[in-house]
């Protein structure tokens, strides 16, 4: 399975439920109450998630992850650093890690970090307490710091906001909530077109040099 490039950051069964079926998702359940409703949610959502062949990964919550059996853990600033993080969850497991520079970006992959969650990328309601935003040029500035690491912007992000950032991809909180099926179609169909165009770009800029695409 190829890592997928829309993340869909949620505490509800029902969002899980509705972006299922349509294309390569990856669910990251958030759930800041407790342990015991995560690992609950996290149990119902696997139920989901294995079927559908999607990844589910779990936001903060180590213990929560490995008592569920999940695909892996999304760690924050506040959460376990990133190399106890990898040391708890062992080698094979997914870990991404939030940042918002190079050289927290650097330094996570270093330490383990086999994605990157990069922003607040524009402003949100999403999520309180979030410093501002770092803006398209911003995300750039740790995509080009991480070159092989998977890049997901995140905060703000709208189907018709993937095509103005380069990272590999995208993670949808609030703007799947609503309808879930319709949003993570759209979300897949810019994705789709934002790849495609710079796949004929490069592909264009390639034969001008002569070289293969």
């Amino acid at each position: 399975m190829s890592f997928p490039r829309l993340h869909i950051v949620t505490d509800s069964i029902d969002v899980v439920r509705g972006v299922l079926g349509l294309g390569p998702v990856a669910v990251q359940v958030r759930v800041k109450s407790n342990d015991r409703e995560a690992y609950a949610l996290t149990m119902a959502a696997l139920a989901l998630c294995r079927p559908a062949g999607a990844l589910c990964l779990v936001d903060d919550r180590v213990g929560v992850a490995l008592a569920a059996g999940a695909d892996g853990v999304h760690v924050g600033a506040d959460d376990l650093p990133v190399a106890a993080a990898r040391r708890a969850l062992g080698p094979a497991a997914i870990l991404g890690a939030t940042c918002r520079n190079a050289a927290d970006a650097r330094a996570a992959v270093r330490a383990g970090a086999g994605y990157l969650g990069v922003g607040p990328a524009f402003a949100t309601t999403s999520k309180n307490g979030l410093p501002d935003p770092i803006g398209v040029e911003g995300v750039s500035a740790v995509v080009r710091a991480v070159p092989g690491t998977p890049v997901i912007a995140i905060a703000g992000i709208t189907p018709e906001r993937v095509a103005l950032l380069d990272s590999y991809g995208v993670a949808a909180i609030s703007a799947v909530a609503g309808d879930p099926a319709g949003a993570t179609v759209e979300f897949l169909k810019a994705l789709d077109a934002r790849w495609t165009a710079r796949a004929t770009t490069a592909g264009t800029t390639a034969a001008n040099r002569g070289e293969p695409a």
